[in-house]
């Protein structure tokens, strides 16, 4: 029997009625023929609540203790989804990651997977179960603990399984009905897009688009599962939602695909740093020790043997990252005059594999913003994207503008 992997985030689980229309859909798949393996999360507000109980109990908390607390909610929901297919006379087991298992590292809170067995699930099909009701989000550890792949977590077991039982294709039912060319509350004339490539999507995800969490993306990339965003909320149709799949299976390339917007941005400028070999170094070293994630990164043209510094981070990592660098100045590892930090700006991202042969998509998106009057701040450029920073007031105008420029309401 073909498999397809099935994953339903919270809110597709958040009640039992919910749960119930979730199993109708599994059911259909079944009796379309497949062996399906269902990953759940926990149901909506659960983890938070979980979360809540650890930090209550204990502020400085035990890791792997921590793991086997917030972990809970994922068993009860696929225990619960495994009783709702039985009352429907469908062959269903639940399985924690420890039963599967789903092997992981020991990074407690953000584990990463290493392996997944096939054997266990694959000997109950023969024996004619017909759903493995798998709780995502959790793993095993070498030393036999539960461990967790950080928030968003189920989305990558999802692929993870696609990618060990050679599924035809991954499915991923949330409350929205696909990936669209921008957020639709920013702009309303957005797009829902039929196909989007495995690298456009990896690049909105990483900007910030919350479809899918970025490991999950990256995962479906690197061992080709299809994927495929719908809404467990609307009536069943085959052809809805939006296919993640590679550029070849895409027809026609547009210059730009979608638009991301990230408010949650902050600039930061170290200004008069000695120009010198190493100087990079030793600025983004203990930034990264300090786990603060870099994206946009300018240097200035060196005068008198000194230079300007400007990378972009998180906003609630300024503090981190002001408390590294004061420290790497105050060891004597880093001179700099000032650092300045804007916690006003957004990151405003164009993307579309399309980039690659069409040339002038920089000069229009300049163009465009400039006669909004929005200034540019600093732009950074990959292969399939461009990305600017700008004032975080003008951030929805910037969206809305792009996109009717682009004419991304147009299929």
């Amino acid at each position: 029997m073909p498999i397809l992997v099935m994953k339903f985030g919270g809110t597709s689980v958040a009640t039992l009625d919910r749960i119930r229309r979730a199993a109708k859909r599994v059911g259909r798949e079944v009796a379309n023929g497949y062996d399906v393996i269902v990953i759940v999360s926990a149901m909506a507000g659960e983890t938070n609540r979980l979360v809540g109980y650890v930090g209550e109990t204990s502020p400085m908390y035990d890791a792997r203790e921590y793991d086997a607390v917030v972990s809970s909610g994922e068993n009860v929901t696929a225990g619960l989804m495994a009783l709702t297919l039985q009352e429907m006379d469908i062959p269903a087991r639940s399985w924690q990651g420890w039963q599967v298992p789903l092997r992981t590292n020991s990074a407690h809170g953000a584990a990463r997977i290493e392996e997944i067995p096939d054997e266990n699930i694959l000997a109950k099909f023969a024996e004619g179960m017909k759903v493995a009701v798998v709780a995502g989000f959790q793993g095993v550890s070498p030393e036999g603990r539960i461990t967790t792949l950080g928030r968003g977590g189920s989305d990558t077991t999802a692929v993870a399984f696609a990618a060990a039982f050679d599924a035809e294709r991954c499915d991923i039912y949330t409350d929205v009905d696909g990936v669209y060319t921008t957020d639709p509350r920013v702009e309303s004339k957005a797009r829902k897009m039929e196909k989007i490539s495995f690298e456009e999507m990896l690049e909105l995800a990483s900007l910030g688009a919350k479809v899918l969490q970025t490991r999950s993306v990256e995962l479906a990339m690197r061992y080709k599962v299809k994927l495929r965003v719908l809404s467990s909320f609307e009536e069943y149709d085959p052809n809805a939602g939006t296919l993640i799949c590679a550029e070849e299976e895409i027809m026609e390339n547009k210059p730009v695909s979608g638009i991301a917007a990230s408010r949650e941005e902050a600039k930061m400028t170290l200004v008069s740093v000695e120009d010198r070999p190493g100087i990079a170094a030793a600025i983004f070293g203990p930034l990264a020790d300090s786990g603060v994630n870099v994206d946009m990164i300018v240097q200035n043209i060196s005068d008198a043997g000194a230079t300007d510094m400007t990378f972009s981070c998180p906003v609630d990592q300024v503090k981190r990252a002001e408390a590294a660098l004061n420290s790497a100045r105050e060891r004597g590892d880093l001179r700099f005059e000032e650092l300045i930090s804007d916690e006003t700006v957004a990151k405003i991202s164009l993307v579309g594999i399309g980039m690659r042969s069409q040339s002038g998509v920089a000069a229009k998106m300049f163009r465009v913003l400039s006669d909004e009057g929005i200034n540019i701040k600093v732009i950074a450029t990959s292969e399939i994207k461009i990305s600017v920073l700008i004032d975080r007031r003008y951030a929805e105008l910037a969206v809305q503008a792009l996109h009717d420029a682009f004419e991304l309401e147009k299929a």
